[in-house]
């Protein structure tokens, strides 16, 4: 007798930096398992350390990382596992080619847009990158002297700064289970 088939999916969460994603990943992923699912969170910061080392920061190489870690991600997902992606991914280009990708597999793939103001992350400012970018210190910070396409028709599109960390990742669980990927 076979073990029951469960439906994996990518739910990637885009927006400017330190605008929630990867604290909205991981609450939604400490649910999720005490919930018996098997949940990856794709941190782009560990990514770039262990499978982007050695790309940079151009177009291109965004590209690239984003690839690669769309790849990652749709294999995860087509064996039944939830992979949270927190990862910028400025280009709407890009991030369509890692949807058609999980098409083309057969694989549910969620974009959801953390759409939370440049203002606000500027204040939050996780890791001290709009600090460094406006001392003159950095240059090609997403959103605030290199591009973000914001997408346009995102699965959901969560405003952090107006929802608690809980109720934006209640608000992915629940699109997830309206898909029915739980």
């Amino acid at each position: 007798m076979s073990a029951p088939t469960t439906t994996g999916a990518t739910v990637w969460l885009t927006g400017l930096p330190s605008a929630g994603k990867t604290t909205i990943a991981y609450a939604l992923a400490e649910r999720l398992r005490g919930e018996g699912r098997r949940v990856e969170v794709l941190d782009g910061d560990e990514i770039r350390e262990f499978l982007s080392s050695g790309l940079g920061f151009s177009r291109e190489d965004r590209h690239t990382n984003v690839q690669r870690i769309g790849f990652v991600a749709e294999l995860l997902a087509s064996h039944g596992v939830t992979v949270l992606v927190p990862v910028i991914a400025p280009y709407g280009d890009s991030r369509e080619a890692v949807r058609k990708r999980h098409q083309r597999e057969g694989t549910p793939y969620l974009e959801i847009h953390v759409a939370t103001p440049v203002e606000v992350c500027s204040e939050r400012d996780v890791k001290g990158l709009y600090a460094k970018q406006a001392a003159g210190e950095l240059s090609g910070l997403t959103g605030v002297d290199d591009p973000y396409e914001a997408p346009a028709d995102p699965d959901l599109r969560i405003e952090t700064h107006r929802n608690s960390v809980q109720e934006s990742a209640a608000e992915v669980r629940l699109l997830l289970s309206e898909r029915g990927l739980l």
